[in-house]
């Protein structure tokens, strides 16, 4: 849901509000303010309520209010009512779609109200991110140049580029299929100007937009767009919501061999002492994680993790950390076995690290 610039008014139900919907002369003010009531019922974000603005019949009202273009802030309000009945379940974002919102919110992209224009694109968020089959159909409605647009403009509010960061993110959300390459190749110049924003809510989004990318295995177009070097750089900064979208990013990337040299000419292992010791247990298996893909690559590799001195933090996470990051870092020692040399073993072996696998089998 967005926060807006909105009177307070007296909450009616919504058979008042149909009422008011259905009176060919009501007053503009009262329709305004049915459509905040309605618009503050939703905003309880309660499927409960969602589907009863939807059987009531008032989508279809909300959906026409987008059009009335000498109204903006009828129209922002209609937007945000619609915005949060597109974040319910997939058969309350299946109404707005087949409800014909879709058009009129593309439309209201190019509006020249600033909450109108932000308030849409978080609407065809939402709807983009219900399922792959969505995310297509507004994608082929023509967001992608839009988006870039005003990714571009230098005018645009911190706002503005929040609410397109995290667009973008669930444009490229979903496997099954994934985002054509066609669109990602269109995408991705903005995604990464967006990772050069000081708002960590829009890098954020835009880390997770590179976290869906690489989940769908389109490793090639994010190691060419060159920010990989981005990536690795944000593991340093403070915000779990920026590193953790970095990390997993890092982390799909090399679950390709080919890329995990890539990722150590750029200076990951650096980071991973930090990271090994985060106060967040989710940032620690993650790390773990990433470590063990590089420790099941080759003994030259094996070797960058041994003299960044990250051995003594694997096996510490071993004996003590929680048991999800045992269970990453007992990989992580496995494959460095299984792949490293017999002084790289013995290397391994001289920091005490038998005692806590034993008691991994226990």
């Amino acid at each position: 849901e967005s926060g807006g610039l909105t009177n307070s008014v007296e909450l009616i139900d919504t058979h008042q509000i149909k009422q008011i919907f259905l009176e060919s002369d009501a007053n503009p003010d009262k329709v305004f303010s049915a459509v905040q009531s309605c618009r503050k019922i939703l905003s309880k974000k309660s499927h409960r309520q969602i589907d009863e603005v939807i059987n009531m019949g008032l989508l279809p009202h909300l959906v026409h209010f987008l059009t009335l273009d000498g109204s903006p802030e009828l129209q922002f309000e209609s937007c945000w009512a619609i915005t949060n009945i597109a974040s319910g379940n997939p058969l309350q974002t299946k109404a707005v779609v087949e409800g014909g919102a879709v058009p009129h919110l593309m439309r209201l992209l190019s509006s020249t109200n600033a909450h109108v224009a932000e308030q849409a694109i978080w609407a065809l968020g939402n709807v983009a991110g219900d399922s792959a089959m969505y995310r297509d159909f507004v994608i082929e409605s023509g967001i992608i140049p839009l988006l870039v647009d005003m990714t571009a403009s230098t005018t645009a509010s911190i706002t503005l580029h929040r609410h397109v960061a995290w667009t973008l993110s669930n444009l490229c959300r979903n496997k099954d299929p994934p985002t054509s390459i066609e669109s990602l190749t269109k995408m991705i110049p903005s995604i990464r100007l967006l990772l050069s924003s000081e708002d960590h809510s829009v890098l954020s989004s835009a880390c997770w937009a590179i976290n869906f990318i690489t989940d769908s295995e389109r490793f090639q177009l994010v190691i060419q767009s060159g920010v990989v070097t981005t990536l690795i750089k944000f593991l340093e900064r403070q915000e779990i919501s920026v590193v953790s979208p970095a990390l997993r990013s890092i982390q799909n990337i090399i679950t390709v061999p080919e890329h995990i040299q890539h990722v150590i000419d750029h200076g990951i292992l650096s980071h991973f002492s930090k990271l090994l010791c985060h106060q967040k247990p989710s940032i620690q298996k993650e790390a773990t994680c990433a470590l063990s893909l590089i420790t099941a690559g080759t003994p030259n590799q094996i070797q960058a993790v041994i003299d960044a001195n990250l051995l003594p933090y694997l096996v510490t996470i071993l004996a003590r950390g929680e048991l999800e990051c045992q269970r990453e870092a007992t990989w992580a020692v496995m494959n460095l076995t299984a792949g490293g040399t017999p002084q790289q073993i013995k290397r391994l072996y001289s920091l005490n690290c038998l005692a806590p696998l034993v008691r991994m089998l226990e």
